[in-house]
């Protein structure tokens, strides 16, 4: 049977029609009408899905593209495209390409806003953060705005783009494709981790505009490469190629090309969203205390207390133990810490 699917641009408006003629399960109907999508049995057209035609050969990718969505809206956010890869993958694109990514006031507020959904939307593990087009993955604050304001209105608790300072719940990635200067930087110093380009650069030229790198990044700098790079790069405006990023420790790897760094990233989220969402959200919890602390002990205190007894007691735990002995695949469930 073949079908044509039609995607409505109304993405939130409930009063969109579903029919329910094609035989979908149940989860891909709620998907659907979640979407805001019409779909009609048509037995002469091939499948037409966001105005691309795909054969029916492939309906089970669609089938696939449809059910990564969440369970819950985002909030509104102006000036990022969000989308869902792979499962329990968000995909955050900030798309101002024409300003190089650089972030105006409002935005700041908004992305923390879908962040703070992201750590508390059930069936979302991991998120993955990259800029529109080739040249840049942030340049930082818009200063064209800042310039017109006079002054840098403040940003949210989190830092800069909701990420700089974020202490969160579960791991962000940065897929870095182009440009990551000042608060750019300060967003990919603060990521659980790093792929970069090789074209990437990473650079604090806060100083030589007359500023200075007011959103968390120094300290996170001195933590990851020590006080003589860091002062080096905050105070002379010396930028880091990827090269130079991936010895100093302060990316993960270099993606094969510019191209491909964002399927990278997403590929390195699948393998930790694979894994149970309540060991990813202690281990994090676990190593991100050791690094703001510098103190092991007091690092291992604070995540031993606040989560042993509730990791252990919980159904992913438990599940985990049952699946290796049965020699199985383990079947995780949303977290519940």
């Amino acid at each position: 049977m073949i079908y044509m699917i039609e995607l409505e641009m109304r993405l939130n408006d409930a009063s969109a029609v579903l029919q329910t003629r094609p035989p979908y399960s149940a989860p891909i109907r709620r998907a659907f009408k979640k979407m805001s999508i019409t779909y009609y049995q048509h037995k002469s057209r091939p499948i037409l899905h966001c105005g691309s035609i795909i054969s029916e050969s492939n309906i089970d990718s669609v089938q696939n593209r449809i059910t990564n969505m969440p369970d819950t809206n985002p909030p509104q956010i102006d000036g990022c495209t969000l989308s869902y890869p792979a499962p329990f993958v968000l995909l955050l694109t900030i798309n101002r390409e024409k300003q190089m990514n650089s972030i105006p006031s409002q935005l700041h507020w908004q992305m923390d806003a879908v962040f703070r959904w992201f750590d508390s939307e059930p069936s979302l593990r991991v998120a993955v953060i990259t800029g529109a087009g080739k040249k840049a993955f942030c340049a930082g604050q818009d200063l064209i705005e800042m310039g017109k304001a006079g002054v840098l209105k403040d940003h949210p608790s989190s830092g800069f783009a909701g990420i700089s300072r974020r202490v969160g719940k579960k791991p962000i990635i940065a897929a870095v494709n182009g440009f990551a200067l000042g608060g750019g930087f300060e967003i990919v110093l603060n990521c659980d981790m790093v792929v970069a380009a090789p074209t990437a650069r990473f650079g604090l030229p806060e100083a030589l505009r007359g500023i200075y790198a007011a959103a968390g990044g120094l300290p996170r700098l001195i933590r990851n490469v020590g006080l003589p790079i860091s002062s080096e790069i905050a105070m002379s405006g010396r930028q880091l190629s990827a090269n130079e990023g991936l010895r100093y420790n302060l990316i993960n790897s270099i993606s094969k090309s510019q191209a491909t760094v964002v399927d990278e990233a997403v590929q390195l989220a699948t393998k930790v969203a694979n894994i149970s969402p309540d060991a990813i959200i202690v281990t994090r919890l676990a190593l991100r205390e050791a690094w703001e602390t510098a103190s092991v002990e007091k690092a291992y205190q604070i995540s031993h207390d606040r989560f042993r007894q509730a990791l252990f007691a919980g159904e992913n735990a438990k599940e985990g133990l049952k699946a290796f002995a049965e020699k199985r695949q383990p079947n995780w469930v949303p977290s519940k810490l």
